[in-house]
């Protein structure tokens, strides 16, 4: 199949080369989602695939493979797939009981990087009620919002509602001819703006080894990388977190926040590693994409860096903490701090990101201890093939020498926990996962109690 004039080369941005970069064959850097859809028929799956398959043909983001470039030196681009056969990238497995068991089984096996590194893997559901579809998207080719975005172009269309207009602005200026040499009038202008980002990854590695001064390592979730992996789904009632925040104040991203933190100190008990005086680093990305805005395909990444409040006993005070640390790192901006770790990408060549993957791979653990991301879905009921989309479970990639990834969704009324881990370092996970629902049941039944009215709590955010 030939390419289409959509399809067009473009050199990967500083973020996706070092996601390109730090993978290897024995620890693959791939997000993913499962997706569990009601089947309308006995022949939903065979249909659902064959749907996936032809969509995926015609979605050009879909085509393009990671190739090497000589110029720059180091850099890769993203070219179209010569004969790009999509039947390559979505695949059917046999009936499956344990949609999750399956899934990671599946996310533990590394992209092809030599065809456009994503997959779709239909499972269907061995009692005939349903099936899911588990896609995979290499870091380097798309961020959460990317990859929704490539996924959603897989499902049946819905009706969206229509964007609103912009405002007019003033007329752009005639183009002039441009000089290949700066104006000597810019280059004050120019001296500034390097001064001005030395400065601030200056000050993003700064607070990055600030971070670190008197962390406790948290046995738990550090590993050594087996490359094997298991996932895991929580669902909530989006009602609960709503009966919290309400009665709490802050936002719903605190409340779930703070569900981890107090599921991991559950978890942590309940396994015999104890949680006293522990508070892990958890790295909350953010996403520097603007909705309604032309974007260059890839990663736009900053994040704050938070430690979960795991050591205390009371889930109020846990909430209060998260919420005091959220705030902080919001009043700051995504582009300061140590969450920020990812904009200093930006400051390498690319043969820079080529040669020091390896070393960058290692350093994960020495920066943050738990990655926690939020992915937002569409309000509007999906589906495939005419089979309606029941749950829906992101998977975020597992930096190497930690143990577990958490990344949480909500759609229709509820809220998708998606867990991913080490499948050696963390056997136990559907501990935690059933560890995420007690803590939402404990935030509710005390927020049902009068100590957790809003005014009590707020006055109560003073310390870190």
């Amino acid at each position: 199949m030939t390419s289409s004039p959509a399809e067009t080369s473009d050199l990967l941005a500083p973020l996706d080369l070092a996601f390109w970069h730090i993978e290897t064959a024995e620890h693959p850097m791939h997000l993913g989602a499962l997706g569990v859809f009601e089947a309308d028929g006995p022949d939903a799956a065979e249909r659902a695939t064959a749907l996936l398959a032809e969509r995926a043909a015609d979605v050009p983001g879909l085509r393009m493979r990671i190739r090497d470039v000589w110029l720059p030196a180091g850099g890769a681009r993203r070219v179209p797939m010569p004969a790009f056969d999509a039947l390559e990238h979505v695949r059917v497995a046999p009936p499956v009981v344990d949609f999750h068991a399956t899934a990671g089984e599946l996310m533990q096996r590394p992209l092809d990087r030599d065809r456009p590194p994503w997959e779709a893997h239909v499972l269907p559901g061995a009692d005939g009620g349903s099936f899911a579809v588990l896609f995979k998207f290499h870091h380097a080719l798309a961020d959460g919002l990317r990859a929704l975005t490539l996924g959603a172009a897989l499902l049946d269309p819905v009706d969206l509602p229509a964007a609103r207009p912009r405002p007019a602005g003033p007329p752009a200026p005639a183009a002039a001819s441009r000089s290949p040499l700066p104006n000597p009038r810019g280059l004050p202008g120019l001296a500034r703006a390097a001064v001005t980002e030395l400065g601030r990854a200056l000050g993003i590695g700064a607070s990055v080894a600030r971070a670190g001064l008197g962390v406790r390592s948290c046995a738990a979730l550090t590993s050594s990388a087996t490359g094997t992996r298991r996932t895991a789904g929580v669902v909530l009632d989006l009602d609960d977190v709503h009966q919290v925040r309400k009665a709490v104040g802050g936002t719903v991203n605190d409340v779930l926040i703070a569900v981890v933190a107090g599921a991991l100190r559950r978890w942590l008990d309940e396994r015999g590693d104890g949680s006293e005086g522990v508070a892990p680093r958890a790295l909350i990305p953010v996403s520097r994409r603007r909705p309604r805005t032309a974007q260059p395909p890839g990663n736009r990444l900053s994040g704050y860096l938070v430690r979960l409040p795991v050591g205390d006993d009371d889930p109020l005070v846990r909430l209060r903490g998260v919420r005091a640390a959220m705030d902080r790192s919001k009043e700051a901006g995504p582009e300061r701090g140590a969450g920020a770790v990812a904009l200093l990408a930006e400051h390498v060549p690319p043969l820079g990101h080529r040669l020091g993957g390896p070393v960058v791979a290692q350093a994960a653990r020495l920066l943050f201890d738990v990655l926690v991301t939020s992915v937002p879905l569409p309000g509007s009921g999906l589906r495939l093939g005419g089979s309606p989309l029941a749950e829906v479970y992101p998977f975020a990639p597992l930096a190497r020498g930690q143990s577990l990834a958490v990344a949480v969704s909500t759609y229709r009324g509820r809220v998708h926990y998606g867990l991913v881990a080490d499948a050696a370092a963390v056997p136990d996970l559907d501990l935690l996962a059933r560890s995420v629902r007690d803590e939402v049941e404990a935030l509710v039944a005390v927020c049902a109690s009068p100590r957790a009215g809003v005014g009590q709590v707020t006055g109560l955010v003073t310390g870190p």
